[in-house]
C-alpha cells in the first residue's frame, strides 16, 4: 500500500473543477494524491467556445502540474474503495486517512493536453468545412453550441433538434423562451418535441430523419445530450449503499458521505438539492478544503462548516455577446447577461481560483 510521511493522507478521486480546486487548496496541508484518467483540468464551461475558437482552449485546458505542485498525480481510473485504500485500474493501492470523491461525469476524453487541443482543432475544421450543421439536444450544451456557431459563422445553416417541449428544461420556462427567441434571431432552426435517427444519414446522403418524418440536410452533426454521472463504479465498493436512485452520493451537511466520518463527495455527484453548476462545485471544494484543514489540524467535528446551497443562478451563453440568465429575482436575455459571461466564459476567474494568470 502506497503512503507518505507524517502528514495526513488525503486522496482525491477526480480532477474536475471541484477536485482541482480542492487539491490546490490543501496541497501543503496534507500528503495528497490526485487520481484522474487524464493529465489536465478542462474548464468545462469553455468547451463550446473552444470548438469555434481552438486557441481559446489554450487557457481553458490546464495541466494539473501548473497549479498542483506538492503531491502525487496518478493518471489512471479508480476502480475500488476499501475502508483504508483506493485501488486503480493500473494496479496502484493508495492508502488514505481522508478520501474525497469528485468524479463528475463520464467524459471520454484524451489523456494529454496536446491531444485535447488537437481535438478542438479537428472540431473547428469540421465546423468550418460544413455549410449545414445539425445539433441534437436542447440542453445547455446544445443551446450554447448553436449560439457559438451561429455567431461566429452566420453564413452556416444551423438546425437544433430537441426531444423535449422546451429548451433548457433544467431552468424556468422564461429562460427557455428567451433562449429560443435569441437562437431564432440568429437564424437557428429550432425543432422541438422531435428526436433524430443519426443512423439515417449513414448512407452518405447527409439527410437525417426525425421522429415526425422530417428530413434535415446537414454536412455534419454534433450530439449534445446528457453525459452520465461517473459513479457506476461505486456500486462495487464500500459506498454501494450510499448512492441514491439517480446515482448520486448521499451527503450530510458537511458534504461527507452519510455514515462516513472521513469520506467526502463534491461536485455534480452529490445529492445536494441544487442546480448542478460549476459555481456550486467550486463552493463545495472550498468548504471541504476548510473542513479537512480543520480535521487534519486536530479540530473538533462540531466546528466544521455547514454547506448551504446558494441562490439558484444559471447562465447560458449564446455566442460572444448574448446570454440568458436566470436569477432569483429576474430572468434576463440579451447583451446584459452576455456582458457577465459570454466574453471570457469565466475562464479568467477560474484560472485565478487556481492561482494562475487569467
Amino acid at each position: 500500500m502506497e503512503s507518505g510521511g507524517s502528514k495526513r493522507r488525503v486522496v482525491v478521486v477526480g480532477g474536475g473543477i471541484a477536485g482541482s480546486i480542492l487539491a490546490r487548496s490543501i496541497q501543503f496541508n496534507a500528503d495528497l494524491t490526485l487520481i484522474d484518467p487524464k493529465e489536465y483540468l478542462e474548464i468545462k464551461w469553455a468547451q463550446l467556445r473552444s470548438k469555434v475558437e481552438p486557441s481559446f482552449a489554450e487557457r481553458a485546458v490546464v495541466n494539473y502540474r501548473d497549479f498542483f505542485i506538492n503531491g502525487r498525480i496518478i493518471t489512471s481510473t479508480a476502480i475500488n474503495i476499501t475502508e483504508n485504500e483506493v485501488l486503480t485500474a493500473d494496479g496502484h493501492h493508495i492508502g488514505y486517512d481522508y478520501l474525497v470523491i469528485s468524479t463528475g461525469h463520464s467524459d471520454n476524453v484524451p489523456v494529454s493536453k496536446t491531444e485535447r487541443l488537437h481535438y478542438y482543432d479537428a472540431e473547428n475544421q469540421k465546423i468550418q468545412s460544413a455549410r449545414s450543421i445539425l445539433i441534437v439536444g436542447g440542453g445547455p450544451s446544445g443551446v450554447e453550441l448553436a449560439g457559438e456557431i451561429s455567431t461566429d459563422f452566420p453564413d452556416k445553416k444551423v438546425t437544433l433538434v430537441h426531444k423535449g417541449p422546451r429548451l433548457l428544461e433544467y431552468i424556468g420556462p422564461k429562460a427557455s423562451d428567451k433562449g429560443l427567441s435569441l437562437l431564432r434571431s440568429k437564424k437557428v432552426d429550432v425543432k422541438l418535441q422531435q428526436s433524430v435517427d443519426l443512423k439515417s444519414a449513414s448512407d452518405g446522403s447527409q439527410l437525417y430523419r426525425t421522429s415526425t418524418g422530417e428530413s434535415i440536410k446537414a454536412d455534419c452533426h454534433f450530439l449534445c445530450t446528457r453525459v452520465p454521472l461517473s459513479t457506476a463504479w461505486l456500486n462495487e465498493t464500500i459506498l454501494k449503499t450510499n448512492l441514491d436512485k439517480d446515482g448520486r452520493l448521499k451527503v450530510d451537511e458537511y458534504l461527507r458521505v452519510k455514515g462516513r466520518s472521513n469520506i467526502f463527495a463534491i461536485g455534480d455527484i452529490t445529492d445536494v438539492p441544487e442546480l448542478k453548476l460549476g459555481h456550486a462545485a467550486v463552493h463545495h471544494a472550498y468548504l471541504v478544503a476548510k473542513n479537512l484543514k480543520l480535521l487534519m489540524g486536530g479540530g473538533k467535528e462540531s466546528k466544521m462548516s455547514v454547506y448551504k446551497p446558494g441562490p439558484e443562478v444559471a447562465m447560458v451563453s449564446l455566442g460572444r455577446k448574448h446570454a440568458v440568465a436566470q436569477f432569483p429575482f429576474a430572468t434576463l436575455g440579451g447583451r446584459i447577461p452576455g456582458l457577465i459571461k459570454s466574453g471570457d466564459m469565466f475562464v479568467g476567474r477560474t484560472r485565478k481560483n487556481l492561482g494562475l494568470e487569467p
